[in-house]
């Protein structure tokens, strides 16, 4: 029966935190920046990490070659920081899942206002609608009232 938190996951969770620090901090190519790594898998044996990234300025080819680029300097100071024995081979792999995200939500609020302007009457066609439903249900027109939402 597997664990819920091996230490899998928590060298998992430490390399990100560190390589965020050192991206942030060390890393001077203009190439690697403007990402957020948005997870780690370290393999059970250690000798592998595949670190996803997401880039904001949605520039990720430039991006994967900086980062490939300086894997061997984060691998290095990685080293230093963490004490394992066994520091895995990093491997980068672009996320698209937060644009993917960006991208339906900004398809929902579309469908969501083009809904609401095929869906609302304008105030003419309801007060029109008011007069026809009296006219038909034999009500006195001088008996059917019709506010004007419009100043309220």
């Amino acid at each position: 029966m597997p664990k819920g938190y091996t230490r899998t996951d928590r060298i998992a969770e430490q390399i990100q935190r560190e390589l965020a620090q050192l991206l942030r901090l060390d890393v001077k190519d203009p190439r690697v920046r403007m990402i957020t790594l948005t997870g780690v898998e370290v393999t059970k044996d250690y000798s592998h990490a595949k670190l996803f990234y997401t880039a904001l300025d949605g520039e990720s080819t430039a991006v994967q070659q900086g980062l490939e680029r300086a894997s061997g300097y984060l691998r290095s100071r990685l080293a230093h920081a963490m004490k394992l024995r066994i520091m895995p081979q990093l491997h980068f792999i672009y996320d698209p899942s937060i644009e993917r995200g960006a991208h339906l939500s900004q398809l929902i609020d579309q469908a969501v206002a083009s809904d609401k302007i095929s869906h609302s009457p304008s105030i003419a066609h309801f007060d029109l609608l008011l007069t026809e439903d009296a006219s038909d249900h034999s009500i006195p027109s001088d008996k059917v009232v019709v506010k004007d939402v419009s100043r309220s």
